[in-house]
This record gives C-alpha cells, structure tokens and sequence, in this order.
C-alpha cells in the first residue's frame, strides 16, 4: 500500500514541477537579462510574426477600461522563455501531419512548392477585375504618360510573371480548372490598344520556361529566383534604354554558381514557415556571379521605380545605385528606399510628389500578376489628378494627410501594428485597409 502511495505521490511531484518549470525558467531568464529595462531579452527569433515589444504601462484608466489587462497578456504571451520552440514544434506538427504551413495566405503544393494563394487565384483567372476598371486605370496612366512626355519624362509599365503562373504544374488539383481570362491578359491588352509604354515580362517568363537551363522560380521562394531576377534586371534595363533613348550601365556576369542550397531570397517563404527542423530544399538554384559596368557617363538616367516587393531583390542588388542614378524606390507607392532622410523612415504622402516625380527621366511601374488588382496603388490616380486637377488634389492630399499620420504610426509601433494585423486577420481584409481603418479611428474619424 505504502508503495502505491509513493508512485502515486512521485506522479504529483512531477506534474507540479511540468506546471511551475515554465515559471522557473521564466524567473531565471528574467534575472540573467542584460540591463533593467531590457525588453527583449526573451524575444523570440521567429520570422514574420509581429512581437510587443513595448512593455505595458500601467495607468488607473488602463487599468478600469481593460486595455492594461489585454496589452499585459499579449506582452507576456510574447516574451515567454518557450515562445519560440512551442511555435517551431506547432507549426513542424501541422506541416508534417497536415501538408500544412501556418504562413498566413500561403499554402503547399506538389513536391513541397509553397504558393501565395493569391497568386494561384491569379494564374487561373480567380481574381478578375472587370475590364472597364482596368481600362479607366490605364486610360488615366496614358493621359500621365503623354503629360510626362511633354516634359521629357517617360512612363513605363512591366508586368511580372508570378509563382502560381510560372509554376502551374505543381500546383494543388483543387485549384486547377480551364482558365478564361486573367488579369494580366486584360492588362496587357488594354496597354497595347492604349499605346501605353510597356514591357511584358510575364510573357517573356512563359517564353524562356522550356529552354532556361536554371530554375526561374524556387521552390521555398515566393519571388522569382535569383536567377531569374537577374534575367529581368538586364531586359528591364535594355528596355528602358530603347524607351528613353539612353546608353545605360549594363549587368554582366562570366560565371554562375550552382548549388543545392538556396541564397538570398530563394527560401523566404521557408524562413517564415518558422519550423523546428527545415526539410531538404532538392533543388539546383543558379546564382550568376553579377557585376555593373562601372560608367558614371552611363548612369544618369534617373529611375523612379513603384513597385511590390518583386523590385526589392533588385534594390539589394543595387541596381538602383549602379544603373538608375540613385533613383528610389517606392514600395507600393508608400516606404521610400533609401530614405531620403537617413536615419528615418520616410513615405510617399510626406513629399512633394510633383518634385519628385519631375527629378527623374523614367517612372517604371513594375508589378506582379498577383498584385494587378492594385496595380500602382494610389500612384496613377494620384498623378493623373496633380496634373490634370492639381487644385483638387493638393486639397485631398491635405485633407488626408491627418490619416496618414497616424497610419505611419502604427507600423511603425510593434503593438499598434500587432493589434492592426489581428483586425486584417479577424475582418479578413489586407492589413493596409485595416491599418486605414485603425489610423482614421485614432484621427477620430471612424469608429
């Protein structure tokens, strides 16, 4: 009996000790962190999830409203010792049981290719606009495009191939059915009825797929690969010095090294799959050893570049510096890189958007199938109207500006953006429409 008892007792020992270990561990890192007020001494190391880094502080109003109580508990679900292996261990758990990844809007294919949903919806026609929309849209960037002209500036469109497009074989069987129209074949239609100014570098995808003897599209990668990213650099450039009539610097390259493990961009997806243990990449990527020709004569052709996150490969190669004059980069029409003010982070709505866009020889639109639906964001409308009507849009621009503001502020405040990215996730809509949402009811114009 008295051993019955021992076992059973032992048993309690240690699912006591299961219970209170974390707080041990919890207490132990707490007193081994570097400095009193270091906040980040149990941050995780997880890629594309959003931590409260800011400590809650604790006011009487905080306290009887609730908001205290909830920043305190997401504070403390962020910063606690086994964070980071518990996520790991959940999302090893679904990938290896489910043919899951817990990568928000992305999703497995055949033979481990991961895919933006989106961009599957895209390659089948899923996400048509109407073609009256697309037509109003471009219309208004031809009336940009003519206006620029006269001014010795050219407008130029590129449509970039997507993952889902390039990759349709290894696609889901769910996704797949006949394909109608697309998108990118209204756009391109409508571009060249237009005589709109544009390069086609989703159909030149399509075209160099069977004889390119490197992989265009990777297969933990959400972007084209490095590869093929060099391929669209150099056409972008040839295209652009026809366009504008100019000599440019080149991209070269005499060697390309191939090897089974992916560099820069190639495993993004993968990084953010955030796994405990990452499955083999089975895969030959070519990574041209790149150069610029060095010709200060040759880059002073200034680019602006609007973009998705397609053009940041090509902003870590330095294209922007060694061929575009040190033309910027406006992803989606809002972060300005490099920062015109070093050390801060700058947006579009804070420049004179007149001055910048005459303080360069090219403005290149360049967006992937997946983000056709807001292709150039605000920016063609925005130029169409400061050139056609520029009273009214100094006095929308002013009007704006407050929402802005506060737009600013919460991404770049970790909670503010945290609390953002749940309102997307609960009210399934894009983060930038629940940041408006969350900036225009701190501006007090919403609820």
């Amino acid at each position: 009996m008295s051993a019955k008892q021992k076992t059973y007792s032992i048993h309690h020992v240690l699912i006591l000790f299961a219970l209170v270990w974390p707080l041990i561990y919890t207490y132990i890192n707490y007193q081994g962190r570097d400095g009193e007020e270091d906040i980040t001494y149990n941050k995780p190391n997880l890629i594309g999830i959003v931590i409260s880094d800011e400590k809650p502080v604790f006011s009487k109003e905080a306290w009887f409203d609730g908001s205290y109580q909830l920043a305190q508990e997401d504070y403390i679900n962020d910063h606690w010792p086994y964070k980071e292996k518990m996520v790991r261990l959940n999302n090893q758990f679904y990938y290896k049981a489910f043919n899951q990844i817990r990568v928000n809007g992305f999703v497995l294919g055949k033979e481990d290719y991961v895919f933006s949903e989106s961009y599957i919806f895209s390659a089948f026609g899923d996400d048509l606009i109407k073609e009256e929309k697309i037509k109003t849209l471009l219309q208004k960037a031809k009336v940009v495009q003519d206006t620029l002209k006269k001014k010795g500036i050219d407008l130029l469109l590129v449509y970039a191939p997507g993952k889902g497009q390039a990759c349709k074989e290894f696609i889901q069987k769910k996704y797949v059915h006949p394909i109608q129209k697309t998108n990118h074949d209204l756009f391109a239609a409508n571009s060249k009825n237009l005589n709109l100014n544009y390069l086609d570098l989703y159909s030149y995808f399509e075209k160099l797929k069977p004889t390119s003897p490197h992989a265009l599209f990777p297969k933990f990668g959400h972007h084209w690969s490095y590869y093929g990213e060099c391929l669209a650099v150099d056409t972008t450039i040839k295209h652009i010095e026809k366009l504008h009539k100019c000599d440019m610097p080149n991209i070269v390259w005499n060697k390309i090294d191939v090897v089974d493990t992916a560099r820069s961009r190639d495993a993004d997806v993968l990084k953010s799959m955030n796994l405990y243990s990452n499955p083999e990449q089975n895969m030959k990527l070519a990574y041209p050893q790149i150069q610029f020709e060095n010709d200060s004569l040759k880059n002073t052709t200034r680019v602006l570049t609007i973009s998705d996150s397609y053009w940041y490969g090509p902003v870590y190669m330095g294209v922007g510096q060694a061929c575009f004059a040190n033309g910027q980069f406006w992803y989606y029409a809002n972060r300005v890189v490099p920062s015109p003010r070093p050390g801060e982070k700058v947006e579009v709505w804070e420049l004179d958007l007149k001055q910048e866009i005459e303080s360069n020889q090219v403005i290149m639109i360049l967006y992937s199938d997946g983000n056709l639906p807001i292709f150039g964001n605000t920016f063609i409308n925005d130029a169409y109207e400061l050139y056609t009507s520029p009273k009214t849009y100094y006095a929308r621009a002013a009007q704006n500006k407050q929402i802005q503001v506060y737009a600013k502020q919460i991404r770049e405040a970790p909670g503010l953006l945290k609390k953002a990215t749940q309102k997307s996730n609960y009210l399934l809509i894009p983060l930038d429409s629940a940041i408006k949402l969350e900036a225009m009811k701190m501006a007090g114009l919403g609820k």
